[in-house]
């Protein structure tokens, strides 16, 4: 199997994870998937997006807690990851919100290439746009107007990892 042959089967394998073992993530493989975050194309190359990765257990939790609010629900939004990696994108950038998804879709991917899994959580925008998210925010020393994009939960997997879907019909056009 070539390089290009690993990349695509990641691709295909990679599912959304919604049940995690509370097992720490080694800062080494949280790393690793940081790095690939921050190679993500972004609108030219201006790199609009942070990333900032929780760790701690509290701070966790108060994030899961706010979001389940926003949701209007009282579950665990974050299905037990004990990482959450919040991608937020400068607003002044016009392609802000697409340089933040790509971000997204690098974290993923490389949480799978190491063997962690991972979920897209929403609710960032409204997370980070309320008192409490700017106060996080300031109070970790991060200025500037930014809009949440999304949180990457990662941890290792707890059960089976389900298999994708069937994948629809007519999902290309070809045009020779």
């Amino acid at each position: 199997m070539t390089i290009a042959d690993d990349m695509l089967q990641l691709m295909e394998t990679r599912r959304s994870i919604r049940s995690f073992k509370p097992d720490a993530v080694p800062k080494e493989l949280i790393d690793k998937v940081i790095k690939a975050g921050t190679y993500a194309a972004t609108g030219m190359g201006k790199q609009s997006p942070i990333i900032v990765a929780v760790t701690n257990k509290e701070l966790r939790n108060q994030l899961a807690k706010r979001n389940a609010k926003i949701m209007g629900t009282d579950m665990d939004p974050f299905y037990g990851a004990p990482v959450v990696l919040i991608v937020l994108a400068a607003k002044e950038r016009p392609t802000h919100v697409y340089d933040g998804t790509l971000v997204m879709g690098n974290l993923m991917l490389a949480a799978h290439a190491l063997g962690l899994g991972s979920c897209w959580i929403h609710r960032a925008k409204e997370e980070f746009e309320s008192f409490e998210g700017q106060a996080l925010l300031k109070s970790l020393g991060i200025e500037g107007d930014y809009e949440g994009i999304g949180h990457c939960v990662i941890g290792y997997v707890k059960g089976v990892e389900p298999k994708a879907s069937p994948r629809k019909e007519n999902w290309v056009y070809y045009v020779e």
